[in-house]
Parts: structure tokens; sequence; C-alpha cells
């Protein structure tokens, strides 16, 4: 049977002894070694042949580590690079990893954790242990994958995100509000790199009693406490070889932060009830619905921590940001909804279903949208889904106002915009609901004006409650008076 062909690394580092110590390390491996002492060097031996990583230290005589980064990147090569930095700069690892750097390691380099960060790279990574603990999720419900359906810039932004930060071991923030497909994202980000194939453990920060949090996380050993009847492996195990990610993580109590930060920064964890502490190889991705750097502030949240975790922050966008998806996401929900329960044709959203969903802000953004068009799916008995079908009450829309009510509105609306100066055309406009749209910003910003930029008298002026006038003026972009 023939031997597989030894992987090739190319060293560059300009302290004789220290490159000597990573050639020695790395041959023990079985890899084949190149080295350098300087950029220039190291740049001669990549136009001379491919590698499969490159390991750098970020000071070199003639630039810096960061430079070899940018030509791979320019250069379009498939090696990965590992960046040694100086102990304490946080700031240079975080430069690295934008730059696209696989991971990196600090001065004085474990060597124990070297070997381990070389046989990530370049795909040498054990295969995740069977069991799962219960409180964590292994697999993906197939709803989620309906939220990254869409093709509006903001979608297609967190998608580009997503290509580009799957291939390193950066860690990733993801900020969105509750029901936006957070999990979907952190999900993406592992099946686009080289752990594809092995174990992404989903927490829930926020679901584990706080007494529990050590042994949930890190594991126990047998006697360690009452109860403790065998070992048990904890989410870090479940995840070693590949993706831990980490929900809700602003949820954590401050004494978890701590132990958390020491797990990632020494890549090892020792169960409750052990003496010594087990290497492990994982890739931490986190999210939250809260504000972090506020939480910061606020002395609830460790700042080294925030640091750890917002490498690279991904923030997915609300579902009334990205209205112009509605209808593509609502025909995979229904389709895979009218799948599940047997029913054919699919059906089909009227119109007016969808004209009344754009006028709704969704505050549980893609997962209430599934919950209203799975009732009304029950509910509708035919090929359309009608708008009545969707049970949402008129008070709930954007402008409180039941469609006869809206139609009854718009005469009074365009006859005062007429007094304002607004021209109608002579033609009927191709763009009703955006013509409207402008006649009713010239109302509000009269209005406002009038009022001296208080919300609460221009909208009782307007029949309108304060909540109201604030979606609106949301909706339309105007900020006149918010300060």
């Amino acid at each position: 049977m023939t031997q597989p062909t030894p992987a090739r690394l190319l060293v560059v580092d300009d302290e004789p002894d220290l490159r000597t110590l990573y050639e020695l390390t790395l041959l023990r491996e079985g890899y084949e070694i190149d080295s350098a002492g300087s950029v220039a060097e190291a740049l001669a031996h990549l136009q001379a042949g491919s590698y499969g990583a490159v390991i750098t230290d970020m000071r070199l005589p003639d630039g810096s580590g960061l430079a070899l980064l940018r030509w791979l990147e320019q250069a379009g090569r498939t090696e990965k690079a590992l960046v040694i930095t100086a102990f304490g700069s946080a700031e240079n690892a975080v430069e690295a990893l934008k730059a696209g750097a696989y991971d990196y390691l600090t001065k004085p380099v474990d060597l124990r954790q070297f070997r381990l960060v070389v046989g990530s790279a370049l795909g040498r990574v054990a295969p995740a242990p069977t069991p799962v603990p219960v409180a964590a999720k292994a697999g993906t419900a197939p709803a989620t994958a309906l939220r990254l359906v869409g093709e509006s810039p903001a979608i297609r932004a967190v998608r580009s995100l997503i290509d580009k930060v799957g291939r390193s071991m950066a860690p990733v923030l993801v900020q969105g509000e509750s029901g936006t497909g957070k999990e979907l994202v952190a999900r993406a980000i592992h099946d686009h790199g080289a752990r594809a194939g092995q174990s992404f453990i989903a927490v829930n920060c926020g679901a584990i009693p706080e007494n529990l949090l050590e042994a949930e996380f890190f594991g126990y050993r047998k006697g360690a406490f009452t109860g403790a009847n065998e070992d048990r492996e904890g989410f870090f195990q479940a995840a070693d070889g590949g993706t831990l990610f980490l929900d809700e993580i602003g949820d954590l109590p401050l004494a978890m932060q701590s132990k958390l930060l020491r797990v990632i920064q020494e890549r090892s964890v020792r169960p409750v009830g052990a003496t010594a502490e087990a290497p492990i190889n994982v890739r931490i991705l986190s999210a939250t619905h809260k504000d972090l750097s506020a939480e910061v502030a606020a002395g609830r949240f460790r700042q080294d921590l925030f640091y750890r975790l917002n490498v690279i922050q991904i923030r997915v966008p609300p579902l009334r940001e990205r209205l112009e998806d509605l209808g593509l996401i609502s025909a995979r929900v229904l389709a895979r909804i009218a799948q599940d329960a047997g029913v054919s044709p699919t059906p089909r959203l009227a119109p007016g279903a969808l004209q009344t969903l754009s006028r709704y802000a969704f505050p549980g953004n893609v997962r209430e949208l599934e919950n209203l068009l799975h009732r009304a799916l029950a509910l509708s008995g035919g090929e359309w889904i009608e708008a009545g079908d969707l049970g949402l009450p008129d008070a709930l829309l954007d402008d409180g106002r039941s469609e006869s009510q809206f139609a009854a509105f718009e005469v009074p609306v365009v006859a005062a915009a007429v007094a304002d100066g607004v021209s109608l055309p002579e033609e009927l406009p191709a763009d009703l609901a955006r013509y409207l749209d402008e006649v009713e910003r010239v109302i509000l910003l009269r209005a406002l004006e009038l009022h001296r930029f208080n919300r609460t008298a221009a909208a009782a002026s307007l029949g309108l409650s304060l909540r109201q006038i604030r979606y609106r003026m949301a909706r339309l972009a105007i900020s006149a008076g918010d300060s």
C-alpha cells in the first residue's frame, strides 16, 4: 500500500534556536520542513513551490509576518498560515486573524499546543467522541435552514462573510435578535471550513443552571460530587476536533466567564474532580442578542473574554430589514410545512396575504413567520392562503388600521399633501406604495416641525400613538427630532 506523501511546511523565524526547535518538533511529527529567516527568504521559497502550511513569526528583520499573509491572500494560495506573536500582544493576534491567518500562538510557544494547532490546520484532527451531552444540540432542525434564504443586500453580505471566515480558526461573534438564525450562521461557518466533517455542538448558555455550568462544559469524574456515578465528558470534549457554538454567551455569569477564558487561552480543560488537564482542539463560535460592549461597560461581561470572542463579528439582520426576501422565505417555509403534513399541492400566499405580512414588524423574526404560516396553512384549507388566514390583528400592523380604514385614510392624506406643496401626477404612479410613502413622509415632517419635533404632540395631532409614529419614522428613515 502506498504511504501518503508527508505534508511540507515552511517555518519562518529570525531566531536560529527557535527555528531549529520548531523544525525538530515538526520533523518528529513526520512533516517535511523548509525554513526561512526573513520575509524575502520566505517569499523566495513560496514562489518556488507550494506548502501545506506556513508558520511565521510576526516580527522579522525585513518586515512583518502579516506581509506573508497578504501575499498568500493576493496570490490566491491555499496554504494555511499560522502566526506566532509575542505574549500578551492581543492586537497582533487579532490583526493576523483578520488578515487570513488560520490560527495563532503566543511566545513562549507550548510545543504540545504547537503540534495540535499545526495538525488542526492540516486536517489531522481526531474524530469527535460519540457521546453528546444532553444539554447540547448536535443536529439542525429543517426549519433552521430557511433563515439564510434570500437575495437582499443584507443577507448577501452575511453569506459573503461566512465564506471568508469559514476557512480560518478566528473566533466569530454572531450578533442578532432572537429568531434571525444565528445558529444557522454558525453552522454555515463550520460547514465552510476544514472541520465540516467533525462535530458541531450547539450550547444554549442561558439554559443551564449556574451550579451545573462547570460540569456541563468541562465534564466530570466519577465521585466528583453527589450524583456523579460515572465519568462524563463535557461540551468541550464532545466538540473536540470540531466546533463549539456558544449561543447567548452574554447570559454566562462572571465566574464561568473567567473559567471559559482560561480554557480558550490554554486550549485544555480539566474535568471536575480530575487532577490533570487534557488538551482540546475546538473552534469557538458564539452568539448573543445583547450588546456585549454595553455589557462590558456595565461590568456584566469580562472585557478580556469579549476581545477573545469578538475577533470577527457577523450581524444577522432582522426580518424587517430584508422584507424583499419575505416572498421567497414564505414559499420555502410553506413547501416544507406542506411536505411534512402531506399536503399537495403546496398552498401559496395570496397577494393580499403577502401585503399584510409586509406590514408586520416581526418581533420574532423568521421563527415567528414560520409559526404564522404553520397556523395559516392549517386554517386555509385551500390552494391559496388569504390575509384572514394569518390571524394578525389590525392593531399589530404598521399603522394599526384595517385595510378598509387604510383606504379611507388615503384621501385626506393626499389632500393634505397637496396643501403642503406635493404635486400629484396626472398619470397613476407605477409604484403606489412608494408614492404614498413619500406623501406620508411629507406629512410626518410637517407635523414634527409644527410641534417643534415633539413626537408625542405630533403623533396626537395625526391621531397616532407615540409607538405608531416612532415605527413610521423608522420605516421612512426620518431621524428628525431624535436628539
